[in-house]
């Protein structure tokens, strides 16, 4: 492997996990600002690594992001650009998202070629195991986690799959979007609670396969579930806050499943996935790893909005940005981004490179000396080594939900359009992120030259998706109506 100019042996390969947590926001995490919530490990890396404020998903919502994180693909060109769900929440009615393309070329195919050893352990979100989107398809030897996003709004499922078998978990059947009258017994919170909770799973087959993998080098892929709703965790993890946010119960009149404590049990979730990075830390050091092996943690898009007893507000969990999830505004796509390699980078580094994930494919491919297929990444190998950097002109980003957006980020300009799919002619919205990062004044009258910049950057980025509802923006693929 060529690494700064030198070829290094293969056992001395540095070994790649990419952790990947789910609406999770700006600012959740002490590193970024959190005060209310407890998140030690993921604060050592960053104080121990490098810490980026602006880098963002690819798309603001969960199957789209993961399919351009896998790509290297910009929501422009993607092949999947939203979530498209298949069947339904009962276990005998599980679809599946809409499958990633038989062909695809992810960055587990990258990994795999260069000679390591691949795995993915959580939620994957792209196709269930009998199609062309299964994991063991897709460039991964191992899978062991949830492959329909749905079954996600629990954390204690039935089961869970590995590779292509269903492996039966110790829990009830419970239905993620149940409601209880309010003013219920503490009974009735109890019965949302199971005995196999889907974290601690996932963190024992984290461990076992770094045990497995611990003689060659191996990419392993960690997109826990947290701290997607719904809101569950163990009895004693919550107890850490329960007597803290002056807590009302939530009874599931805005979906998700009931909880007593909803403030507290939201900052446990966050806290006990910080709790399994501290696992995978403390794996890796156990097995002689951890010198060898990059650490890299986002999160899929920004706080979820206010549903299941979530309370963003309270926990200022975007930061002061505007919007969350589902959103083309700061708090919807800008994301915390920690990479940790021992010797490698300057421990307590801040940087301030704009970049995003469709930038992982280019990367791992320069670290692996790796041929990548086309793709819209910048290596941010540079930036991680203290190294000249190269530099996006601007990030593009569409999204086809929420009556259809557009954003660009250029140096300090954003651009944002909304609801484009009822009004084609939507404006540009334009803001200044470098004074203002909260998106609240608009300076779209007085920048004509960067509207018309932005009009052409769309018309350049924006690629035809093979589903008619994802286009939103190229009038010549609008139905035609029947006569």
């Amino acid at each position: 492997m060529l690494l700064n100019g030198t070829w290094l042996p293969a056992q001395q390969k540095p070994n790649v996990i990419y952790i990947y947590a789910d609406d999770l926001g700006y600012g959740e995490l002490g590193c970024y600002g959190q005060q209310k919530i407890k998140t030690p490990h993921l604060d050592k890396l960053a104080s121990t690594g490098m810490r980026f404020t602006d880098h963002y998903t690819s798309a603001p919502v969960c199957a789209a992001a993961r399919c351009m994180l896998l790509t290297g693909r910009h929501s422009g060109n993607a092949y999947i650009r939203g979530n498209y769900e298949l069947g339904g929440f009962t276990d005998d009615s599980e679809g599946g998202q809409m499958p990633l393309h038989e062909g695809a070329f992810t960055i587990a195919h990258l990994m795999k070629q260069a000679g390591y050893s691949t795995g993915v352990i959580g939620k994957w979100g792209l196709g269930m195991h009998y199609t062309s989107g299964s994991p063991i398809k897709q460039g991964f030897d191992y899978f062991y986690g949830l492959l329909d996003q749905k079954q996600a709004h629990n954390y204690y499922p039935t089961h869970l799959w590995e590779n292509d078998k269903w492996d039966t978990l110790d829990n009830p059947i419970i239905h993620s979007h149940a409601t209880i009258p309010v003013g219920s017994p503490d009974s009735a919170f109890d019965r949302f609670i199971g005995k196999d909770y889907v974290l601690d799973r996932l963190g024992d087959k984290t461990v076992e396969f770094l045990n497995r993998n611990r003689a060659k080098p191996f990419f392993l892929y960690l997109p826990y579930v947290s701290p997607h709703a719904a809101l569950q965790a163990p009895k004693e993890a919550v107890s850490e806050y329960k007597d803290l946010f002056n807590d009302q119960p939530y009874y599931g009149q805005n979906g998700y499943t009931p909880v007593k404590y909803p403030r507290a049990t939201y900052a446990a979730m966050i806290t006990y996935l910080d709790k399994q990075v501290g696992r995978v830390v403390a794996a890796l050091k156990e097995l002689g790893l951890d010198k060898n092996t990059i650490i890299l943690f986002s999160s899929d898009n920004g706080a979820t909005f206010d549903v299941g007893g979530v309370d963003t507000k309270f926990f200022s969990s975007v930061g002061g940005l505007r919007g969350r999830k589902q959103d083309l505004y700061e708090g919807g796509i800008r994301e915390p981004f920690i990479v940790n390699w021992p010797g490698k980078i300057k421990p307590g580094s801040v940087s301030k490179h704009i970049s995003a994930q469709y930038d992982i494919m280019a990367t791992l491919a320069e670290l692996v000396n790796g041929k990548a297929p086309e793709n819209d990444g910048i290596s941010l190998l540079p930036e991680l080594l203290g190294k000249s950097q190269k530099r996006h002109e601007y990030l593009y980003f569409e999204f086809p939900e929420k009556n259809g957006q557009v954003a660009i980020r250029m140096g300090r300009w954003k651009g944002v359009r909304s609801n484009v799919k009822n009004n084609p002619d939507a404006p540009w919205e334009i803001y200044d992120l470098e004074n203002d990062i909260a998106e609240t004044t608009d300076l779209s009258s007085k920048h004509a030259d960067l509207i018309k910049r932005f009009m052409e950057i769309q018309q350049a980025e924006h690629h035809c998706p093979h589903l008619r509802s994802w286009e939103f923006i190229d009038p010549k693929t609008k139905r035609v109506p029947e006569s």
